[in-house]
């Protein structure tokens, strides 16, 4: 276990052991990060590989679409956002198109159907909501809203965000600056500080085998797909993945479907305010309104992906990946195959972050599978 730095506690033995062959055999090649928290201690601490530290700061992606869902949270637990008005009413423009009709909470739960732009978006556009929110305001729904759901990958935070932002004159960003990140002092930013660059680590991208790159040659994604349409492959250029979280100008604005940056101990942190207390403060978001986020509101085929999965409203209930979670279980994965959640019923918070694209890593690499059960059996044990 040479190659694995950190700390684990009495009974997470097993987890640091998990890791290392993680590290050696996906991971070693730019590098991973794990950290746990339990009932508020940070119980796991790990990282390993070749170019990643404790505290170097990984852009996440779709991580930044968990902690959208938890602002989003706070302000329908206090009133401020109603889930079952029409997105129209705070922003009328979006009406256009047949949109009229659709709730915030059809739109957190991937039921929109705006999943992308004809002719796609600009890398300027991908790295502002402002301006992805006023091209999709216009924009023709790709399937009749709250008719199916399909991963809206780029976009939703745009759209979630303008909400957020015509209803109370506020950003998603500098709301989770002002009422989590700073209060908690976490390590995971919705907009990076340039004094904060130095720790930055770039991504990585994919190095398929063979076979890998034979699987690929053989399932193109045809331009014309929801998928192609949800993930900007359609546009001119098509998107750059990796070049997305490389850019200065997207960690620094933070666009909220996948600009945020973080370590796995920030992120970890963050769960642990939603699974319980911390630091003596009462957790994050009261039962009812947990409950509530982590409901699946929307499960089967991704009119998108074409995969199978499940959407609450903003989060992912990572109970129906993860069968030793609990239900009430929420979280948010990363396009590299980071995976973050918090389970309020063992108390348990978890992040494993990595810099280097695993081969469709997709909703969280596959090595969270081995990771998760023992980071749950470890703690049952206790």
């Amino acid at each position: 276990m040479s190659d694995v730095h950190g700390t684990v506690e009495p009974g997470f033995e097993s987890v640091r052991e998990e890791f290392a062959t993680v590290v050696a055999k996906e991971a070693r090649d730019g590098g991973a990060q794990l950290a746990v928290h339990h009932h508020g201690r940070l119980v796991v601490d790990l990282w390993g590989g070749d170019g990643v530290e404790g505290d170097s700061l990984l852009g996440l992606y779709s991580s930044s679409k968990g902690a959208m869902a938890l602002v989003t949270a706070l302000l329908v637990q206090e009133g401020a956002l109603d889930l079952d008005r029409e997105v129209a009413s705070w922003w009328p423009e979006f009406a256009a198109e047949g949109k009229g009709a659709l709730t915030l909470r059809q739109l957190l739960a991937h039921r929109s159907g705006v999943i992308g732009a004809d002719g796609g978006l600009s890398a300027a556009e991908l790295a502002d909501d402002r301006a992805i929110a006023a091209r999709l305001a216009g924009q023709r729904p790709f399937w009749e809203p709250d008719t199916g759901h399909g991963y809206h990958a780029l976009v939703i935070g745009a759209l979630v965000g303008e909400v957020v932002l015509r209803a109370t004159g506020r950003t998603v960003q500098d709301l989770f600056e002002e009422r989590v990140r700073v209060p908690y002092g976490l390590d995971y930013y919705l907009g990076l500080p340039e004094e904060l660059e130095p720790r930055f680590r770039a991504a990585l991208p994919l190095l398929p085998t063979p076979a890998e790159q034979a699987f690929l040659a053989e399932n193109p994604i045809a331009p014309d797909s929801l998928m192609a349409i949800a993930f900007n492959f359609h546009a001119d250029p098509p998107f750059d993945i990796v070049g997305y979280a490389n850019s200065r100008t997207v960690r620094a604005r933070a666009p909220l479907s996948g600009g945020g940056v973080g370590s796995a101990r920030g992120l970890s942190r963050m769960y642990a305010a939603v699974a319980g207390e911390l630091d003596g403060r009462p957790p994050l978001l009261k039962p009812d309104t947990l409950a509530e986020v982590a409901r699946v509101h929307s499960s089967g085929t991704d009119l998108v992906t074409g995969t199978e999965n499940a959407f609450g409203l903003g989060f992912v209930p990572l109970g129906t990946k993860y069968p030793a979670l609990s239900p009430a279980a929420i979280g948010h994965s990363g396009a590299p195959g980071s995976q973050a959640f918090a389970d309020p019923a063992t108390g348990l918070a978890y992040s494993y972050t990595r810099r280097r694209f695993g081969f469709m890593a997709g909703p969280g690499a596959a090595e969270n599978d081995r990771l998760v059960p023992t980071v749950v059996e470890a703690a049952r044990s206790l």
